[in-house]
């Protein structure tokens, strides 16, 4: 296979072959990272991270929007209330919640890991963070959705 614009790319049985490191081709498909099939547990660890991640990016800048709300006075900010405090929009908040613990539980895994303290640990630390989470998101959702208003 020729492409236009550099050498020729290697065959199929050539790329199966144990050698050298070569250039393979187009390479992952962009989904690949999400990919949990034949991965350990690190590899999903990993991309969920990457995943919460990208939505507490996502929120912060959605935040940074919704208190633009305060410049168009206090009407707009109490319609905002109002639509705020929809189940809808409480169950997005437990979602922000289990990306705020997971997010930062990993992360403490990572650096535990990292930094030599517990190098050998990371699957007992990831499911010690797991069941930490679970406890610690269950409580927040309950007082989210059927604590006092």
């Amino acid at each position: 296979m020729r492409r236009d614009d550099g050498p020729a790319l290697p065959t199929r049985d050539l790329r199966r072959e144990r050698g050298p490191v070569m250039k393979k081709g187009v390479g992952l498909s962009p989904t690949a990272w999400v990919d949990p099939r034949g991965r350990a547990l690190g590899s999903f660890a990993f991309s969920v991270n990457r995943i919460t991640a990208l939505g507490l990016v996502f929120y912060l800048y959605l935040h940074l929007g919704v208190l633009s709300m305060l410049l168009r006075g206090e009407e707009a900010w109490n319609d905002f209330l109002e639509l705020a405090t929809t189940t809808v929009f409480l169950l997005l908040d437990v979602l922000l919640i289990f990306g705020l613990l997971y997010h930062g539980l990993n992360g403490l895994r990572v650096a535990l890991v990292g930094t030599g303290v517990a190098p050998d640990r990371h699957k007992a630390l990831w499911w010690a963070g797991g069941v930490i989470g679970t406890i610690a998101l269950a409580y927040s959702a309950f007082h989210i959705l059927v604590g006092e208003s």
